[in-house]
C-alpha cells in the first residue's frame, strides 16, 4: 500500500500563510516608527545646529550623511512640508552652487574638453570671489570641495552630461556626454599618476605599452578618441608623440 508523504494540508498553508503575512505588517509597522522617530530626532538636532549646517561644510557633510538613509533630499531646490518649513535652505545652496560650478566647466571646456578637476573649480570660484548666502544667516557660507561634487548632483539630474569620476586620487568632473570606457580611464589615471612627477599630466604610446601591456593599435585607439574631444592635447618633439591633459596640469607647471 503506498504511503503518503508527510506534509502540510491546505489548512496549515492558509495558516502559515496568514501568519507570515501578520509578522511582515509588524515588521512593516514597527520599522516606520523607527524611521519616524529618528526622523523626529534628526529634525531637533537640525534645527538645534542650524547655523553649523548653513556655515560649516564639514558639518553639513556629516547632517546630509545622517539624512540619506532616513530618505531624506534636501538637495532638492524646495523641500515641501516639516523640512521644506524649517528654512535649512540647503537645496537653494546647492542649486546655486550647482549654477556656478556649471559655468565654470563650460567656460574651461575649449581648454581641457570637458573635463576638469573639483580642486580647479573650487580655485576658480574661489578666486572670483564666489560666496553663497543663506535666506536666514547674515553670514556667506564656506563651501567645500565635498560641497562642489554634491552640486553636481543637481547637474546630473538634468541629463546634460555632467558628473564626477575618480581619476586616481583626484576627483574630477566631466561636463560632456560622451562615455569613458575603461581603457580612456586607464590612460587617465596613469597621466595622473605623471602629473605627480616632473611631467605634469603627459603619457606617450611607450607609456601605454610599457605600463599597461597593451599594443601600440589599442594605445593608438584610446589616445585618439581622447585627442578628438579635445581632453588631451598633442605635441610633437623630435619625432616624439606627447599626449597632454590640460585637466591634470598643475598651477604654474611648464
Amino acid at each position: 500500500m503506498r504511503r503518503r508523504g508527510v506534509g502540510v494540508s491546505r489548512a496549515g498553508r492558509v495558516a502559515y500563510t496568514k501568519k507570515a503575512d501578520e509578522l511582515r505588517a509588524t515588521s512593516l509597522a514597527s520599522a516606520m516608527e523607527t524611521v519616524e522617530k529618528l526622523e523626529v530626532k534628526l529634525a531637533a538636532f537640525a534645527k538645534h545646529h542650524k547655523s553649523s549646517i548653513q556655515n560649516d561644510p564639514a558639518f553639513r557633510a556629516k547632517f546630509l550623511e545622517m539624512c540619506a538613509p532616513l530618505g531624506i533630499d534636501l538637495l532638492a531646490r524646495s523641500t515641501e512640508g516639516f523640512w521644506g518649513s524649517m528654512g535649512l535652505g540647503i537645496g537653494e545652496f546647492y542649486y546655486e552652487l550647482s549654477v556656478k560650478v556649471a559655468e565654470v566647466c563650460l567656460a574651461s571646456r575649449s581648454r581641457n574638453g570637458g573635463i576638469i578637476k573639483v580642486s580647479e573649480v573650487k580655485s576658480i570660484l574661489t578666486a572670483r570671489g564666489t560666496k553663497f548666502q543663506f535666506s536666514d544667516s547674515n553670514n556667506n557660507s564656506s563651501y567645500s570641495e565635498k560641497d562642489i561634487v554634491k552640486s553636481v548632483e543637481n547637474l546630473v539630474k538634468l541629463g546634460s552630461g555632467f558628473r564626477t569620476v575618480k581619476v586616481g586620487r583626484v576627483v574630477m568632473i566631466v561636463s560632456v556626454p560622451e562615455e569613458l570606457d575603461d581603457d580612456h580611464m586607464l590612460v587617465m589615471n596613469l597621466a595622473e599618476d605623471n602629473s605627480h612627477g616632473r611631467r605634469y599630466g603627459v603619457v606617450t604610446v611607450t607609456d601605454l605599452t610599457h605600463s599597461l601591456g597593451w599594443d601600440r593599435d589599442r594605445s593608438k585607439r584610446a589616445l585618439d578618441l581622447l585627442l578628438s574631444k579635445g581632453m588631451i592635447w598633442l605635441d610633437v618633439d623630435k619625432g616624439i608623440k606627447r599626449y597632454w591633459f590640460p585637466s591634470l596640469w598643475e598651477r604654474g607647471a611648464q
